[in-house]
């Protein structure tokens, strides 16, 4: 492990132990995955819309339940040791906690909510949502659009597969998380999101009118 407090590169290869020591340290989010050390980088206005707009919506309906909502800034453990900050996740029932390295760590998500970006879209849908699907507690992974109006909830079935349960590309259309007793309108989620096109057009006719 660096000594120097350097940021790790993606081709060098770290224990779990070197990952935690050094997380606990770190001024900035580390996220572990396969023995790399994968720095948490500042998000769009998009990203952080969406991700407000749904966990704010998520906080206000399970007030008064036995439920928690994180945003960010909760870790979890995979059972491959892996290690990943979601955007937002919820746990019902009691929250098992260790602290690894002085740093909280849940083990039994209910929901895990991504938000997608061209950086992390690959991993959201392929390795990330493997290692999810092996926390047996986890109920619902959602995925949610940044660039056009799209969320894609998969759910855990009875004989333990996952399926794509519902995918939602209306602003009338809600999502509807069983497993907490959640509903949540497209329009909510996308409050003030502007996607790509609609920022062109935007600047087009900014251009058009100091000219």
């Amino acid at each position: 492990m660096k000594k120097d407090g350097a940021q790790p590169q993606a081709e060098d290869f770290f224990t779990v132990e070197d990952y935690l020591a050094f997380e606990s340290s770190s001024e900035i989010r580390n996220e572990y995955i396969s023995g790399r050390i994968v720095a948490m980088t500042g998000a769009s206005r998009e990203h952080n819309l969406i991700n407000g707009n749904i966990s704010s919506e998520l906080r206000n309906q399970l007030r008064g339940k036995p439920c928690e909502t994180y945003s960010n800034d909760m870790r979890v453990e995979t059972k491959a040791f892996d290690y990943y900050y979601p955007d937002t996740l919820v746990v019902c029932g009691e929250p098992e906690i260790v602290i690894r390295q002085g740093v909280d760590t849940l083990l039994n998500p209910t929901v895990i909510i991504e938000v997608l970006s061209k950086r992390t879209e690959l991993k959201d849908r392929g390795d990330k949502f493997i290692e999810y699907r092996g926390l047996e507690s986890l109920k619902d992974y959602i995925l949610i659009s940044q660039n056009k109006m799209r969320v894609e909830h998969y759910t855990r079935q009875p004989n333990n597969e996952w399926i794509l349960h519902r995918d939602l590309t209306s602003p009338t259309e809600k999502l509807t998380i069983q497993s907490i007793g959640c509903e949540i309108l497209l329009s909510a989620i996308y409050e003030r999101v502007k996607f790509p096109a609609e920022r062109q057009l935007r600047r087009v006719t900014e251009d058009d009118e100091q000219q």
